[in-house]
């Protein structure tokens, strides 16, 4: 079955290779169909493969390069439950995104599928490579390939901005990132991360492993879009295809963490195994910022994208959070939250582009109660900011209680109040705007911002505006049941804490990479505790107590307390310049200020 490893990114390649080869001689629903058939057969793939490891780890080693005495001479596929289960998310969503795409209009053969499919093999590669160089490689490509789609509609002036403020930020995080592998290939003469562990394993601490740990960390950090690195990504969100956001806010950021989480386990933790405590600190600190940060920003958006866009950045420091914590139970956490949460945003992504469809705006205000016929859409719209608020007993309340109790448990129990007032916010950011949109409820704002925050009123779609396609509405609904399903079958909390526990055993790892018998750890996971009921439902009632202020703030005499949150958020907001030249030098401090950190704290 390993052998299937390497066809669940060659599947797609050829696809594409195909389709562009073919884009004169067949029509553009043809290709559409061969897109769609090529990621469902690589999501079939990569389901195959979870379920094959789903009790240890395979390795593939390419044109049968096995090592020899030691010694890693050949490039491997290290296919373990985490990065299976991420993989096969990815090509769900792929799947699902491609029909979403049929009905787009700005589509153009065979450009668009060729970009889709070498996305999506660029975030499978990334999550089953065992090799450091190749997961750089395999990074690239998928970003390379987002940038393309975040811009694609180049005659568009902010889809020139966006995608080339994405460029600029995500190519220095590529050097980076290029730069911390020189440096340990340097230092240990391997690429493979089985074999550099071993060998940091073995040697002394020093400040070349510290700075290339800082390098790689930092560039991951870009990659997930964690604050001070994140400015880049409301841009390219906003101007972005729907479907495309589809991708983007289920799995790209996330693909930042778990090379984060892998390289810590399976190359850096026995370098650093007794200051795991240091790094923790500022890996959860960044979380905390991340969470509260993008979730504030989220409810100082009129545009939808840009709210959402923000809402992936809070969750995205919440992830964080439950990597950073460096467990087993933070790792299982995190693992239910990105698949739950991403679901979940995705869907919302989903509903904003059919009401693009519909309405030709995404501005929040501008559509105030125009959509009040769009019923469907807007109750999975308004389930989708209850899930964003962690309700219980749902996939993302489950994913937070777990990342919550693993934080108590290391000792870092303040975590759990911010995670929740996190939550609250951006579950309230979704709430107000579609009781805005939908309901037509709050006051109507006569003073309303500058249409710069409603930078797209044109629908994406083609055909009649006066019904809702169902390759549009489908894939949204089982967007929602998936995010919904995750939490009502809690057996799926015990198969993430397996895995996690798996993931984590760096030594376990090395061994199975080099030939021994895979690890076999199971873990099960307890039940939510009365208190994870208790922070999710005061997430909940929170959030609708700030959607109900953002709404009604005049009526019930909220003046004070709005007032003073503009003046907080003023600030902030204006540190999203839109120029490359702020964003970059926001950057540069964040690498000199991770790295000073490092370099004191790290012996």
């Amino acid at each position: 079955m390993t052998d299937l490893a390497p066809l669940s990114v060659a599947v797609p390649l050829l696809a594409a290779a195909l389709l562009a080869f073919l884009h004169h001689l067949l029509p553009r629903r043809v290709f559409d169909l061969l897109a769609i058939t090529a990621a469902a057969a690589a999501a079939a793939l990569t389901l195959v493969l979870l379920a094959h490891v789903a009790n240890g780890l395979s390795v593939y080693w390419f044109g049968g390069w096995h090592p020899r005495h030691g010694l890693a001479i050949g490039i491997d596929f290290a296919v373990e439950p985490i990065g299976a289960g991420l993989a096969a998310f990815v090509a769900i969503l792929m799947v699902l995104a491609l029909v979403y795409s049929y009905r787009v209009e700005d589509v153009q053969a065979p450009h668009y599928h060729v970009l889709m499919l070498t996305f999506m093999a660029g975030m499978v590669g990334f999550c089953l490579s065992g090799d450091l160089f190749n997961m750089f490689v395999f990074f690239e490509l998928m970003s390379v390939s987002a940038v393309a789609l975040v811009a694609y509609k180049v005659h568009e002036q902010a889809a020139l901005e966006g995608g080339l403020n994405f460029a600029v930020i995500n190519t220095i995080g590529a050097f980076l990132f290029l730069l911390g592998i020189g440096l340990i290939y340097a230092h240990t003469g391997a690429l493979n991360l089985a074999q550099i562990g071993r060998v940091l394993a073995n040697s002394p601490n020093d400040r070349v492993t510290v700075v290339a740990f800082t390098l790689l960390v930092a560039a991951f950090l870009v990659k997930a879009a964690v604050v001070p690195f994140h400015f880049w990504l409301d841009d390219a969100y906003a101007v972005a295809l729907a479907p495309v956001c589809l991708l983007l806010a289920g799995a790209m950021s996330e693909m930042g963490l778990y090379g984060l989480a892998r390289i810590w386990y399976g190359v850096f933790a026995p370098a650093f195994g007794g200051q795991e405590g240091v790094i923790r600190a500022v890996l959860v600190g960044g979380g905390l910022i991340t969470a509260v940060w993008g979730a504030a920003m989220s409810l100082s958006e009129d545009h939808l994208k840009r709210m959402l866009a923000f809402l992936t950045i809070s969750f995205v420091g919440i992830f964080l959070i439950g990597v950073g914590l460096l467990t087993a139970d933070g790792l299982a956490g995190t693992a239910v939250y990105v698949l739950a949460d991403g679901f979940a945003k995705a869907s919302l992504f989903g509903c904003v582009g059919i009401v693009q469809h519909r309405l030709g705006q995404v501005g929040q205000r501008r559509l105030h109660g125009k959509a009040r016929h769009l019923r469907a859409t807007g109750a999975l719209f308004l389930f989708g900011g209850l899930l964003a608020a962690s309700l219980p007993p749902f996939g993302p309340f489950l994913g937070k209680s777990m990342i919550e109790d693993a934080a108590v448990k290391v000792g870092y129990g303040f975590a759990a109040p911010l995670i929740v007032l996190a939550s609250a916010l951006a579950g309230a950011a979704v709430l107000r705007a579609g009781a805005r949109i939908f309901l037509g409820w709050g006051d109507v704002e006569e003073d309303r911002e500058s249409s710069s925050s409603d930078e797209e009123t044109e629908s994406e779609t083609t055909g009649s505006r006066d019904r809702t396609p169902a390759v549009m509405f489908v894939p949204t609904l089982l967007l929602v049941l998936a995010a919904a399903g995750i939490g009502v079958w809690f057996g799926f909390a015990d198969l993430a804490g397996t895995a996690a526990h798996r993931f984590v055993d760096g030594v376990g790892y090395r061994a199975a990479v080099f030939g021994a018998p895979p690890p076999l750890a199971t873990a099960h996971s307890s039940s939510p505790e009365w208190y994870d009921w208790l922070y999710s439902g005061g997430a909940t009632v929170l959030a609708l107590i700030v959607a109900a202020a953002g709404l009604w703030g005049r009526r019930i005499k909220a003046h004070a307390a709005l007032a003073g949150a503009a003046t907080i958020m003023r600030p902030l907001k204006a540190l999203h310049t839109g120029r490359i030249g702020d964003y970059t030098a926001a950057l540069a401090l964040g690498v000199v200020v991770l790295g000073a950190l490092f370099t004191i704290t790290l012996r």
